[in-house]
Protein backbone atom coordinates (compact mmCIF):
# COMPACT_ATOMS: atom_id res chain seq x y z
CA UNK A 1 0.00 0.00 0.00
CA UNK A 2 1.45 3.30 -1.19
CA UNK A 3 1.88 5.89 1.84
CA UNK A 4 -0.91 7.65 2.55
CA UNK A 5 -1.33 11.41 3.40
CA UNK A 6 -2.00 11.45 7.79
CA UNK A 7 -5.22 11.81 7.34
CA UNK A 8 -6.31 9.41 4.56
CA UNK A 9 -4.19 7.10 7.48
CA UNK A 10 -5.81 7.78 10.31
CA UNK A 11 -9.46 6.39 8.24
CA UNK A 12 -7.21 3.39 7.48
CA UNK A 13 -6.13 2.95 10.75
CA UNK A 14 -9.88 3.01 11.91
CA UNK A 15 -10.58 0.91 8.85
CA UNK A 16 -7.86 -1.47 10.32
CA UNK A 17 -8.98 -1.92 13.42
CA UNK A 18 -12.59 -2.82 12.45
CA UNK A 19 -10.49 -5.62 10.13
CA UNK A 20 -12.90 -6.11 7.40
CA UNK A 21 -9.95 -5.56 5.15
CA UNK A 22 -11.05 -2.26 3.84
CA UNK A 23 -8.12 -0.35 1.66
CA UNK A 24 -7.55 3.88 1.53
CA UNK A 25 -7.37 4.94 -1.67
CA UNK A 26 -5.68 7.98 -2.19
CA UNK A 27 -6.32 9.44 -6.55
CA UNK A 28 -4.70 12.15 -8.28
CA UNK A 29 -8.24 13.79 -9.32
CA UNK A 30 -10.28 15.30 -6.33
CA UNK A 31 -13.60 13.40 -4.91
CA UNK A 32 -14.60 16.43 -3.28
CA UNK A 33 -17.80 16.20 -4.53
CA UNK A 34 -19.69 13.04 -5.74
CA UNK A 35 -19.75 13.97 -9.48
CA UNK A 36 -16.28 13.79 -9.16
CA UNK A 37 -15.78 10.90 -6.91
CA UNK A 38 -17.71 8.99 -9.64
CA UNK A 39 -16.12 9.93 -12.51
CA UNK A 40 -12.27 9.44 -10.62
CA UNK A 41 -13.37 5.82 -9.54
CA UNK A 42 -15.81 4.84 -12.80
CA UNK A 43 -19.21 4.26 -10.37
CA UNK A 44 -22.36 5.87 -10.82
CA UNK A 45 -23.20 9.37 -8.54
CA UNK A 46 -25.53 7.59 -6.47
CA UNK A 47 -23.06 4.83 -5.98
CA UNK A 48 -21.46 7.61 -3.45
CA UNK A 49 -22.08 7.67 0.12
CA UNK A 50 -21.47 11.20 0.50
CA UNK A 51 -21.19 12.39 4.29
CA UNK A 52 -22.73 15.57 5.53
CA UNK A 53 -22.53 16.88 8.59
CA UNK A 54 -25.69 19.38 10.05
CA UNK A 55 -25.78 20.63 14.16
CA UNK A 56 -28.19 20.53 16.28
CA UNK A 57 -29.76 24.13 16.66
CA UNK A 58 -30.21 23.58 20.51
CA UNK A 59 -27.64 21.10 21.84
CA UNK A 60 -25.16 21.88 19.13
CA UNK A 61 -24.96 18.42 18.84
CA UNK A 62 -23.05 16.87 15.20
CA UNK A 63 -25.03 15.02 12.97
CA UNK A 64 -23.40 13.29 10.08
CA UNK A 65 -26.29 12.18 7.49
CA UNK A 66 -24.36 9.70 4.87
CA UNK A 67 -26.37 10.50 2.11
CA UNK A 68 -26.50 8.70 -1.97
CA UNK A 69 -24.48 11.22 -4.09
CA UNK A 70 -27.66 11.67 -6.18
CA UNK A 71 -29.80 12.87 -3.55
CA UNK A 72 -30.23 16.16 -1.54
CA UNK A 73 -31.13 16.03 2.20
CA UNK A 74 -34.45 17.07 3.66
CA UNK A 75 -33.02 18.73 6.91
CA UNK A 76 -36.98 18.96 8.24
CA UNK A 77 -37.46 15.13 7.90
CA UNK A 78 -33.35 15.02 9.42
CA UNK A 79 -35.01 17.32 12.14
CA UNK A 80 -37.83 14.94 13.02
CA UNK A 81 -35.29 11.94 13.36
CA UNK A 82 -32.82 13.47 15.39
CA UNK A 83 -35.97 15.23 17.90
CA UNK A 84 -34.32 19.21 17.07
CA UNK A 85 -34.11 21.26 14.63
CA UNK A 86 -30.92 21.21 12.36
CA UNK A 87 -28.84 23.91 10.36
CA UNK A 88 -26.18 23.19 8.00
CA UNK A 89 -22.62 23.55 10.05
CA UNK A 90 -19.95 25.28 8.85
CA UNK A 91 -16.36 24.33 7.99
CA UNK A 92 -14.65 24.89 11.39
CA UNK A 93 -17.48 23.30 13.08
CA UNK A 94 -17.29 20.41 10.88
CA UNK A 95 -13.15 20.07 11.33
CA UNK A 96 -13.41 20.32 15.35
CA UNK A 97 -16.21 17.54 15.55
CA UNK A 98 -14.88 14.94 12.97
CA UNK A 99 -11.18 15.84 12.70
CA UNK A 100 -11.59 16.57 8.98
CA UNK A 101 -12.37 19.06 6.42
CA UNK A 102 -15.07 19.08 4.37
CA UNK A 103 -15.05 17.00 1.25
CA UNK A 104 -12.69 14.29 3.20
CA UNK A 105 -15.22 13.88 6.09
CA UNK A 106 -15.42 9.54 6.13
CA UNK A 107 -18.26 8.13 8.18
CA UNK A 108 -16.29 6.88 10.47
CA UNK A 109 -13.56 7.78 13.34
CA UNK A 110 -14.81 11.21 14.15
CA UNK A 111 -13.28 13.17 16.99
CA UNK A 112 -17.06 12.91 18.56
CA UNK A 113 -19.29 10.83 17.50
CA UNK A 114 -22.01 11.93 15.89
CA UNK A 115 -25.42 10.70 15.76
CA UNK A 116 -25.73 9.23 12.12
CA UNK A 117 -28.85 8.90 10.06
CA UNK A 118 -28.05 6.98 6.52
CA UNK A 119 -29.80 7.55 3.27
CA UNK A 120 -32.17 4.46 2.76
CA UNK A 121 -31.23 4.61 -0.71
CA UNK A 122 -28.22 3.36 -0.05
CA UNK A 123 -28.67 0.21 0.90
CA UNK A 124 -29.85 -1.06 -2.97
CA UNK A 125 -26.73 -0.23 -4.31
CA UNK A 126 -23.21 -2.34 -3.42
CA UNK A 127 -20.93 -1.61 -3.48
CA UNK A 128 -20.78 2.01 -2.27
CA UNK A 129 -17.89 4.26 -1.93
CA UNK A 130 -17.44 6.69 0.98
CA UNK A 131 -14.93 9.72 1.54
CA UNK A 132 -11.61 8.32 3.48
CA UNK A 133 -9.81 11.87 5.46
CA UNK A 134 -8.99 13.58 2.16
CA UNK A 135 -10.59 15.27 -0.88
CA UNK A 136 -9.21 12.60 -2.89
CA UNK A 137 -9.23 9.90 -1.04
CA UNK A 138 -12.22 6.75 -1.04
CA UNK A 139 -12.67 3.68 0.26
CA UNK A 140 -14.86 1.02 -0.64
CA UNK A 141 -17.53 -1.06 0.98
CA UNK A 142 -20.91 -2.57 1.20
CA UNK A 143 -24.41 -0.25 2.02
CA UNK A 144 -24.68 -3.24 5.29
CA UNK A 145 -20.61 -2.88 6.23
CA UNK A 146 -21.39 1.31 6.74
CA UNK A 147 -24.47 0.56 8.68
CA UNK A 148 -22.62 -2.19 10.73
CA UNK A 149 -19.09 0.33 11.28
CA UNK A 150 -21.12 3.42 12.11
CA UNK A 151 -23.90 2.43 13.85
CA UNK A 152 -26.10 4.30 11.83
CA UNK A 153 -29.87 4.38 11.79
CA UNK A 154 -31.35 3.83 8.39
CA UNK A 155 -34.04 6.70 7.44
CA UNK A 156 -35.92 8.86 4.75
CA UNK A 157 -33.45 11.20 4.56
CA UNK A 158 -33.66 12.55 0.61
CA UNK A 159 -35.34 15.91 -0.19
CA UNK A 160 -38.41 14.94 -2.60
CA UNK A 161 -37.59 15.88 -6.11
Amino acid sequence: MADLTPSARRVQDVLDAIGLGHAVVEREASTRTSEDAANAIGCTVAQIAKSLIFRTKQTGRPVLVIASGVNRVDEKAVGALVGEKIERADADFVREKTGYAIGGVPPIGHAEPPLVLIDEDLLALDPIWAAAGTPNAVFRLTPDQLVSMTGGQVAAVKKAS
